[in-house]
């Protein structure tokens, strides 16, 4: 019965988009703001090899789900687009096929995208574009970035009155995405490693050394007049397109609102903690083959020849605007100084974990910083609370 149901969802989902993968024909999920650079390739490779190419569009959110669907039918597409977070659930689930590129190729990208898109030693995803946070300050107040964290912290406390709305730098809480540099640059970690290389859920570092003096320096801020309870993605936000903050943690996605209000501003990566550096969460997003796919010799060339370029990178980028993870591509930005401050920003960074378990993280995580914010518990608590609280969850204990 169970696979009764699956087969008539898949016939479903089929219907709702129309084609699935045959020998011979290439079809590629994508989102309506890839399609066009991936059309215009499509049609190039077609010239080329005589093999047609099909660029579905589905929603962003709907291809992960549509593909577990599909695939194991023997239907669905032969190549996807996502972030790279979803892998270790495709490559647990049997629905992913390692990718090959020489080394001469892979050399053109950032490492730091290969290893979002790798497990267990195998590459599952060609990278085309990078997300992290960055330190974003206000020219006019702070001309030039803190090169250390003390050095931040003093001119925060010179430019916070908070009786006058001012404040010198937030960090928006409780989000442990965005704290998450505070607790790196000692050290700290989410999920350990295995001596395969992939994650282990069982080795959770929310408690550990590194970890839980990031918390007490996010206690510092606190204590110290810098950051108060109910900051906000909205709350700091608004008060740096006011002019009224100078200096955030923050990502790309914030830059249309600060354009809009026409604050005058940069973008630098987050300064060394105590002589560490900072690593935010990276985000990666790249093209999937289908481990289902009838077509995977084509798709790896079509990954190799037809998508790892120059022009179809910038393509995506002009979409999407985010740092390309193709080095020549990102170097065509070079005058750009805010693509190229976040992707310094991303070479720092430490891949967001692409295990199933990390959606349990989340809220306790949440909670200790939100505790630790309110000031209602000691940041070694809130973390060791936080840590048993997810390994009794995922059933560590």
């Amino acid at each position: 019965m169970r696979n009764f149901g699956i087969a008539v969802l898949s016939i479903l989902v089929l219907g709702m988009l129309g084609l699935a993968s045959e020998p011979g024909k290439l079809i590629v999920w994508c989102d309506e703001t890839r399609a066009p650079a991936l059309t215009e390739a499509a049609q190039k490779f077609t010239a080329a090899y005589g093999v047609p190419v099909e660029v579905v569009e589905v929603p962003f959110g709907d291809i992960r789900g549509n593909l577990a669907v599909t695939a194991p039918t023997g239907e669905g597409p032969d190549i996807i687009i996502g972030p790279h977070d979803w892998i270790g659930e495709l490559i647990f689930n049997g629905l992913l096929e390692p990718i090959f590129l020489p080394a001469a190729l892979l050399a053109q990208f950032d490492p730091a995208s290969l290893e979002a898109f790798s497990w267990a030693g195998e590459l599952y995803g060609l990278p085309y574009a990078t997300e992290c946070v960055a330190l974003v300050y206000n020219k006019d107040l702070v001309p030039e970035p803190p090169a250390t964290f003390e050095e931040l912290i003093e001119i925060a406390k010179a430019l916070t009155e908070p009786e006058k709305g001012q404040y010198g730098f937030l960090i928006q809480q409780p989000d442990p995405y965005h704290t998450f540099p505070l607790h790196s640059a000692y050290g700290g970690y989410v999920f350990g490693s295995t001596p395969e290389g992939t994650l282990n859920p069982c080795d959770i570092g929310l408690d550990s050394e590194g970890s839980v003096k990031g918390a007490r320096l996010l206690d510092r801020l606190v204590k110290g007049g810098i950051l108060f309870a109910g900051a906000d993605y909205q709350t700091v936000t608004g008060l740096f397109n006011e002019g009224l903050l100078a200096m955030f943690i923050g990502g790309p996605w914030t830059l249309p609102g600060i354009h809009a209000a026409g604050i005058n501003y940069g973008v630098a990566k987050i300064p060394l903690i105590e002589g560490n550096t900072p690593r935010p969460f990276t985000g990666v997003q790249g093209f999937m083959v289908s481990a289902f796919s009838e077509n995977k010799i084509l798709a790896n060339l079509f990954l190799k020849d037809f998508l790892a370029t120059k022009e179809v990178m910038l393509a995506i980028y002009e979409r999407g605007q985010r740092p390309p993870a193709y080095l020549p591509a990102l170097a065509e930005l070079a005058d750009n100084p805010d693509i190229q401050a976040f992707a310094a920003s991303a070479a720092d960074g430490i891949p967001m974990p692409k295990i199933p378990e990390m959606a349990s993280v989340w809220g306790a995580w949440s909670d200790a910083l939100e505790l630790i914010v309110s000031q209602k518990l000691g940041p070694e608590e809130a973390m060791r609370n936080a840590a048993e609280q997810i390994r009794t969850l995922l059933g560590c204990k």
